[in-house]
């Protein structure tokens, strides 16, 4: 399918949801991730703990936490983590992180 079909099919879907027809529109629900290593992917960026915490804005204690299973990330935290896992300069690039 070509990407200019893709478009129109989206378009499509955003006006059958407008008029009231679900079920003819196709979204699909992005599902936060119900857990994150957190260690494996601070030791997957070669970082210690207190350098990963101050390069993305998590408090060290927090951080250790995570990584010790005293605690649990909350959503939005597994989110960010998530994306700094599989893509770690567009993290550092939108926290404009040199």
């Amino acid at each position: 399918m070509s990407s200019g079909q893709k478009i129109i099919d989206g378009l499509n879907d955003v006006i059958a949801w407008k008029q009231g027809d679900a079920a003819a529109a196709s979204f699909h629900e992005w599902q936060a991730p119900t857990s994150v290593d957190v260690r494996s992917i601070r030791n997957k960026m070669q970082m210690t703990q207190k350098q990963f915490a101050a390069r993305f804005g998590f408090k060290l204690e927090t951080l250790r936490n995570w990584e010790q299973d005293k605690r649990v990330p909350e959503t939005s935290a597994r989110v960010l983590l998530t994306l700094i896992d599989r893509d770690p300069e567009a993290v550092k690039k939108a926290l404009a992180i040199g």
